[in-house]
Formats: C-alpha cells, sequence, structure tokens
C-alpha cells in the first residue's frame, strides 16, 4: 500500500489506485475542497507536493493548469496513489467562504477518457 504523507497532519496507507482527493478525504479526513466534483476543471482541490510527484498528469489536469496559468500546484482529483508521495493540502473548506467542499467525486478518474501525458 502506498505511504500518504501531509504535512502537518500525518502518515497514511492508502489503497493503490485510489485518487489522492478521496484519500485526503476518506483516509486522511481533512476539508480539501473538490467544487467541481472532481473533474478537474475547478482547481479548488490543488495540493503542493514535497516528494513523491508523479511524473505524469492526466491531459484535463494539463490543460487546466495551464489555461488558469497555474504552476507549483496539482490537482489532487487527477492524481492515483501510486507510489509514496508527500504533499501540503493547501486548498482546504476552512477559511474558504464556501459552504462545503463539494458533490463527492466518483472513484474513477474523470473526464473519460482518461489521457495521461508528460507534466
Amino acid at each position: 500500500m502506498p505511504k500518504l504523507t501531509v504535512e502537518n497532519v500525518g502518515e497514511f496507507e492508502v489503497e493503490a489506485g485510489k485518487r489522492l482527493v478521496l484519500a485526503l478525504t476518506d483516509d486522511v479526513h481533512i476539508d480539501q475542497l473538490h467544487a467541481c466534483g472532481g473533474a478537474g476543471r475547478c482547481t479548488t482541490c490543488r495540493v503542493e507536493f514535497v516528494a513523491g510527484e508523479p511524473a505524469q498528469m492526466t491531459l484535463a489536469e494539463k490543460n487546466t493548469l495551464q489555461d488558469r496559468e497555474l504552476t507549483g500546484c496539482r490537482l489532487s482529483c487527477q492524481i492515483l496513489c501510486n507510489d509514496d508521495m508527500t504533499v501540503k493540502a493547501t486548498s482546504r473548506l476552512e477559511g474558504s467562504g464556501r459552504a462545503d467542499a463539494g458533490n463527492r467525486p466518483l472513484d474513477e478518474i474523470e473526464p473519460q477518457p482518461v489521457e495521461w501525458v508528460d507534466k
């Protein structure tokens, strides 16, 4: 099982292949935002990698980050927990002014079909 370390929160074993956004909410039990429901459109599920950043990303993530001119972050809804990783959870419900974190993302990455590209 991959090890997910979240800075200032702890270290957790997560199911291999689980979406990072779901690992953060289900296993780590933090209030990670995901306003678009995990479809890679809104960027509210941003995290910063400290270690173990995957070398690939979905085309949807790449396009969204480029369109929003965001660097130094990744979209947790577009990442699978396949290896050990350490992240900073920078986009949380607390202090956001939002009423809720968003609809629960599906277990599978969306939008489908998923196309993987180099980051």
